[in-house]
């Protein structure tokens, strides 16, 4: 397929940092065909007005954020607004909704608006709003045109979300229509923060809407659901939000840990009330499995057990599994980047980065790693890029005798894997179930 030289230079940039990219990513996808066959399916369900979701299951070195930022781009060429979330220890804790609520519309994009897309999604529904009441015989020019718009907007916010979004809400965005219809643009733009979940709204913006307060835990949900629906109307086949390291509630305080799992089962719970709504968790095998994490809510847990029948997985089960590397797909990513990496002089990198070269660097970079080639896809991708630069620099640069490596920059849980620590320091508690609590 064609990728554009701004990609190109996107996805080397990206890989020299050990970060990955988020544009073309099907240029190196190696290896992940029924996984990425499995969530299409689910965004074809999606599309059909199902509400769904999916756990994305792979240990450290899997490609979990590779393959869930796939599935964004995937499902955004199939018309369908995206939410990117990586879960933080210190901002994002699932049994406060509104802090998940905040952090999904903050990063609300589209194939045309990468990050912050609400603004231009709530302009896409206002004008399908103005073209349907042209349509049906309303004069654009008339000094009441503006008032049926509004009468319209909160009639449909209510028709779509069958009377169950706040009325906050309606308020917002009659506002938000009204400011930028007398074009008080930065006056709209601070009451569509506030509908985004910010909590720095200042007082008047509020008052111009007749509100009170910010966005709270217990309506965050019903204001999730209206955001869906607008999505819909203003003409997206409806809205995927990953929700990326979910293992990273393995390391919060239990008390914590246990009220996010509840937050998660009650999203899982309610799923199929939003309607053209895909959820994408991912997390390892030891917050699926141990009963510091998933295992410890039976609830959670039975729902989205992940089984396997003599060697055999069923992709359709709530968890997808994603298989570790392995040298042959180190190699075959190797060679796709190799083959768009942007040179003068491609002849000298085939000529010196050789599948032999390229074998040597796997070896060399497991070796720091205790012989696991499953770990080490982000620090063999830092080492190749490098030497594809150095190739490309230097005529009579031969990386075939470069000796050693040594991994920079480790993560955590790079250090602890090479440490041979576990992935979480084990605690008294760890043994006990969650109990069971509604937020």
């Amino acid at each position: 397929m064609a990728i554009s030289e701004r990609d190109i230079e996107h996805i080397f940039e990206r890989l020299r940092s050990g970060v990955v990219p988020d544009r073309s990513l099907e240029t190196f996808a190696v290896g992940i065909d029924t996984q990425r066959t499995e969530l299409d399916r689910q965004l074809t369900l999606a599309a059909s007005q199902e509400g769904v979701f999916k756990f994305l299951r792979g240990g450290y070195g899997c490609g979990k954020t590779f393959m869930s930022r796939l599935a964004v781009l995937d499902a955004q060429a199939k018309d369908f607004a995206t939410s990117f979330v990586v879960v933080s220890d210190n901002d994002l804790h699932f049994y406060k909704f509104d802090d998940v609520y905040r952090k999904v519309v903050q990063e609300l994009g589209t194939k045309t608006c990468s990050r912050g897309a609400l603004s231009d999604i709530l302009d896409r529904w206002i004008a399908k709003v103005e073209d349907s009441l042209i349509s049906t015989g309303a004069d654009e020019d008339a000094d009441d045109f503006d008032d049926k718009v509004r009468n319209r907007l909160e009639e449909d916010l209510a028709s779509m979300t069958s009377g169950k979004a706040p009325e906050d809400m309606a308020r917002v965005l009659r506002t938000i229509f009204t400011l930028k219809q007398a074009g008080k643009i930065a006056e709209a733009s601070a009451l569509i923060s506030w509908l985004s979940g910010s909590e720095n709204v200042a007082a008047s913006a509020k008052k111009a809407a007749g509100i009170k307060g910010d966005i709270g835990s217990r309506e965050a949900l019903d204001y999730l659901q209206g955001i869906l629906e607008i999505v819909k109307a203003a003409g997206y086949k409806g809205l995927v939000i990953v929700i990326d390291e979910a293992e990273t509630i393995l390391r919060m305080r239990t008390d914590v840990r246990g009220k996010s799992l509840n937050g998660i089962r009650q999203i899982c719970d309610a799923a199929d009330r939003y309607q053209g709504l895909l959820w994408i968790f991912t997390g390892t095998p030891e917050f699926f499995d141990t009963k510091r994490g998933v295992a410890g809510l039976p609830p959670l847990h039975d729902r989205v057990r992940f089984e396997s029948k003599g060697g055999f997985v069923n992709p359709r089960q709530p968890q997808l599994e994603l298989k570790p590397f392995n040298a042959q797909r180190l190699r075959d990513v190797a060679l796709k980047l190799r083959e768009i990496y942007p040179t003068v002089n491609p002849a000298r990198l085939a000529d010196k980065v050789t599948t032999d070269f390229i074998e040597k660097l796997v070896n060399k970079v497991t070796a720091g790693f205790k012989g696991d080639v499953g770990v080490v896809p982000r620090q063999f991708l830092r080492a190749f890029i490098n030497v594809l630069d150095l190739t490309d620099q230097n005529a009579d640069y031969d990386p075939m005798t470069v000796e050693g490596f040594e991994p920079t920059d480790l993560t955590e849980d790079e250090t602890r894997i090479r440490s041979g620590l576990p992935v979480f320091d084990p605690e008294p508690q760890d043994e006990k179930n969650y109990a069971l609590v509604e937020f």
